[in-house]
């Protein structure tokens, strides 16, 4: 799933400057001494291919030895890495396992990934009002994801009682950090009324955003209102 909600968990990550060998070697050294961010950032070295050639496996490697001492941030990445079969067998439930701990330390994406395995079913029950539990979480710390399936699960009913203004108010909030798919659907709520009086212009500014991000539904709607 990417930024705004599609389906690949694949999100890109900050490496540190270690463009040249003694930096990296500084930096391994540091992590097999038992640095939990020195680990992390190794794993985002090797992860992405950052003063070393590209290895997952090796990412997984350092990246559970920091989740393991509790970095929130290495037990996203390792979750994600379950999730999608990076480096490791896909497992859907070790991925879960990473993210709950993750999310239970605060860590907004933890929060909303976890949610997102609620909502699918995948490595737990499906439950969609635990998936809407975790959204709010995430939402609530500003996590623009978190926003926007908070705001389709009120728009839905889907483990929330249905709302369109409270779908509106998270769309809100989401597309206006850039979530492409909520400024795609209150641009929808605007044009049809929905927890909105209806407002054209509102909508074609929503949807113009949208198609700016490349969203190809918001450029037909917006080439529909013109030939129209």
């Amino acid at each position: 799933m990417d930024n705004n909600g599609n389906s690949h968990i694949d999100w890109d990550i900050d490496d540190s400057d270690v463009r040249d060998g003694d930096n990296f070697a500084c930096l391994r050294k540091v992590a097999e001494q038992g640095d939990i961010d020195a680990q992390y950032e190794l794993g985002n070295c090797y992860y992405n291919g950052n003063g070393v050639s590209e290895d997952k496996a090796e990412a997984v490697k350092w990246y559970r030895q920091a989740a393991e001492q509790g970095n929130a941030e290495a037990q996203y990445r390792l979750g994600n890495c379950y999730y999608n079969g990076n480096g490791v067998d896909e497992d859907k439930a070790e991925a879960v396992k990473w993210y709950r701990q993750a999310a239970e330390q605060g860590y907004a994406t933890g929060q909303c990934f976890l949610g997102v395995c609620y909502d699918r079913g995948e490595g737990a029950k499906k439950d969609y009002t635990e998936a809407a539990k975790w959204y709010h979480k995430a939402a609530a710390q500003g996590d623009a994801r978190g926003q926007f399936l908070l705001g389709r699960c009120y728009y839905s009913g889907a483990g929330v009682n249905k709302c369109y203004k409270k779908a509106i108010k998270w769309y809100r909030k989401a597309a206006e950090q850039g979530n492409v798919k909520a400024q795609y659907k209150l641009g929808w709520c605007y044009c049809y009324g929905e927890g909105v009086y209806k407002d054209k212009a509102e909508a074609v500014k929503w949807w113009r955003k949208a198609a700016e991000q490349g969203d190809s539904m918001a450029k037909w709607h917006l080439k529909s209102l013109h030939e129209a």
